[in-house]
């Protein structure tokens, strides 16, 4: 996709909307209710994530070009890993306090320096493998209290189960992350965002046969709002990386915890405990200095190719 003219103010706007977006959708996903199968919630959030998306190519054009590719292949596979992801995320949404499963969900960024280094071959030194081992320490600190549970049974055993739901997934999106880096050699981007939505929607069609409950209008509406929601917020946040760089957006998406401890305090009674929020402030930590250190690192390449005399 190609760069518009640099407008840092309005990418930071853009992305700090999509976040709020976001946000909501797990919002409408929790307010749901109990009891909804995962794929079942995983269907409406890929299918109706269309809808806004399908409508945003239309209007500029794009859409009769959205659906050719190269690599229908890549596409299938960034579509399963990312619908496993989705689902551990949704299922640790469900049986965990908002701000906690987006603070855990914090890992997934630092997990793919991880997996960039070892599958991609990326450069990655011991600046950032400090952060990420530090930031890895943070998701255990606020994980094990939970992880502790198992004895419990019951709905404690759940919380269990919930917190390592959104660990495979944060390792399941950073995995996804990795196949995306690959795709965008080839595909257009918005080819990329319509094959997922789109894949992602037959994949978890296929649970239909496991646990899907017909929905009062009130969960399906939910739902409905989740999928749109889903597609809104993606839109919005490929849209702020045409004004602005990543290292410069990238910060505010922790805007979301800020969120998450607002909306689960005053709509589901959640109250955050010390070791959450203590485990959340070092993965923050860690995530901007990772930001930062790339942000600089991208600096000096670009003043070292400025002064590298031309061979003639």
């Amino acid at each position: 996709m190609d760069r518009d003219e640099p407008n840092p103010l309005l990418g930071i706007a853009l992305k700090v909307s999509s976040v709020l977006v976001f946000v909501a959708m797990s919002t409408f996903i929790k307010s749901a209710g109990d009891g909804i199968a995962t794929g079942q919630i995983t269907f409406y959030r890929s299918a109706f994530a269309m809808v806004p998306i399908l409508c945003y190519l239309a209007v500029k054009g794009d859409l009769a070009t959205a659906f050719k590719t190269r690599d229908p292949f890549g596409h299938l596979v960034r579509g399963f890993i990312g619908i496993l992801a989705m689902s551990c995320g949704f299922y640790g949404l469900t049986h965990l306090p908002l701000p906690e499963a987006i603070a855990i969900g914090y890992a997934m960024p630092l997990l793919a320096v991880v997996f960039a280094a070892v599958f991609l071959k990326e450069v990655v030194r011991i600046y950032r493998w400090s952060a990420v081992i530090v930031g890895l320490v943070g998701v255990m600190i606020i994980t094990y209290p939970r992880l502790t549970l198992f004895a419990g049974g019951g709905g404690e055993a759940g919380a269990a189960y919930g917190a390592l739901a959104v660990l495979l997934s944060a390792a399941l999106g950073a995995t996804a992350m990795v196949l995306v880096r690959k795709l965008v050699m080839n595909e257009r981007t918005h080819t990329i965002v319509l094959y997922f939505s789109l894949s992602a929607s037959l994949f978890s069609l296929l649970t239909l046969p496991f646990g899907w409950e017909p929905l009062t209008w009130r969960a399906f509406l939910f739902l409905m709002a989740a999928g749109f929601c889903g597609g809104v917020a993606q839109l919005l946040l490929t849209q702020s990386y045409r004004y602005a760089d990543m290292s410069t957006i990238a910060p505010f998406e922790y805007t979301s915890i800020v969120l998450g401890l607002v909306i689960g305090y005053w709509l589901f009674d959640d109250v955050p405990t010390v070791t959450m929020l203590i485990g959340t402030a070092i993965v923050i930590s860690a995530g901007i200095f990772i930001i930062l250190r790339e942000h600089r690192l991208g600096l000096e390449r670009r003043a070292a190719r400025k002064h590298v005399t031309p061979q003639g």
